[in-house]
């Protein structure tokens, strides 16, 4: 059996999360900061009348966190049917099929929070992607 991934970039990451939970891809656009909000979430996006909060993969993967990034940025709009999240991305690959013999568990090489936002890796003809744990990475109250 196979499966459909969106892929995108965080920094050096090539990580993917299922093209089902993905509602629709947007280039980053004006963000309404949220005082004393937790550091992950960059501010709240106005989604055609829903407000839906924006969280920063880049500061949930302590990745290059004081650089100031503001071209090609984009969000990747997840939605459950009860709400929907923004994960601001660095940039969106394409849709890469998978089958689940190509599927290993997270790289040792992974510490800490970090290793608790991925799910595991698929193996790809010429490179790994990592399967991010979308509802883990949603989920501020768990990471504090």
């Amino acid at each position: 059996m196979s499966h459909r991934f969106c892929t995108f970039w965080v920094g050096s990451l090539f990580l993917g999360v299922e093209v089902e939970r993905i509602q629709e891809v947007l280039r980053v656009g004006r963000l309404t900061p949220v005082p004393l909000a937790p550091p992950e979430v960059c501010g709240l996006i106005n989604l055609r009348g829903r407000i839906v909060t924006a969280i920063d993969l880049r500061r949930e993967f302590n990745i290059d966190v004081g650089v100031e990034r503001h071209e090609g940025l984009m969000h990747l709009i997840l939605s459950d049917g009860a709400g929907a999240v923004s994960f601001v991305v660095d940039r969106v690959g394409d849709v890469v099929e998978v089958t689940a013999e190509n599927f290993e568990d997270p790289p040792e090489t992974l510490k800490g929070e970090s290793r608790r936002l991925i799910r595991g890796a698929y193996k790809l003809t010429r490179r790994l992607m990592l399967v991010l744990d979308a509802e883990y990475a949603a989920d501020l109250s768990a990471h504090h």
